[in-house]
């Protein structure tokens, strides 16, 4: 479904990505984990445009998207949720939740509605409350919920779990595994959340410094000597 061949990366003259190679089947979680100013967060801004591939190739559903402009790679069924939700604030929880069904079909809008309503009851009981007001685990939940508004093929998530309680950490974690299971949604997750990802994830890879230095299924990167080091041991 997803591709990325050769891609380099820059903001300004800074490289930011290097050689990036990775793919993402129909039907995946896929997980992107590494250390801050690792290149993750990049890499999924990267997919939707913004910055723009300098070298290499995007390929999504078997189009090269690497220069098409970013509104026509969200109409193409592709959505993301940013790190730090970057939700509208000043508008109401069904506001937010309306901008993102702009690219989906407006017939299906109750339907999706009520989906993102199940999936999140408190957004559903919070609809007309005004988004700069939930707490930050509810902002988390809305910006997931806009991003599915568009009834994506391929969801793109930037750290779903920072900042939040371990409660709400499992929450997310079960509520992404239920997207990806019951709706069908592919999933390319960042997250600093290494063992509760790669848990998830049916594949990860491992970046360093813009590069993979490590890509496998999920409970072998679990399992890896050198990842258990590096993320979950307490290492550098």
């Amino acid at each position: 479904m997803l591709s990325l061949q050769n891609v380099d990366s820059f903001y300004g003259q800074i490289q930011a990505l290097r050689g990036i190679n990775l793919h993402v089947d129909a039907g995946e979680i896929v997980a992107m984990v590494g250390a801050n100013g690792a290149g993750k967060s990049t890499t999924l801004m990267t997919i939707c445009g913004e910055p723009r591939a300098r070298r290499g190739r995007v390929v999504f559903d078997g189009k090269d998207i690497t220069r098409v402009p970013t509104f026509q790679i969200i109409r193409s069924g592709l959505s993301h949720s940013p790190e730090g939700r970057r939700i509208f604030a000043r508008m109401s929880v069904l506001e937010n939740l309306q901008i993102g069904a702009v690219a989906g079909d407006p017939s299906r809008f109750n339907n999706d509605l009520g989906f993102v309503f199940d999936l999140f009851p408190i957004l559903g009981e919070r609809r007309q409350q005004r988004g700069g007001t939930l707490s930050g685990g509810e902002q988390q939940m809305l910006s997931i919920a806009r991003a599915l508004m568009s009834r994506p093929r391929l969801l793109l998530l930037d750290e779903p779990s920072l900042g939040l309680a371990p409660m709400l950490v499992k929450q997310i974690f079960d509520v992404i595994g239920q997207i990806n299971k019951d709706r069908g949604v592919t999933i390319l997750l960042v997250e600093q959340n290494v063992h509760q990802s790669l848990r998830l994830a049916h594949r990860g890879y491992v970046l360093a410094n813009g590069e993979i230095i490590l890509h496998g299924p999920g409970d072998e990167l679990l399992a890896n000597p050198d990842v258990r080091n590096a993320y979950l041991e307490g290492g550098t």
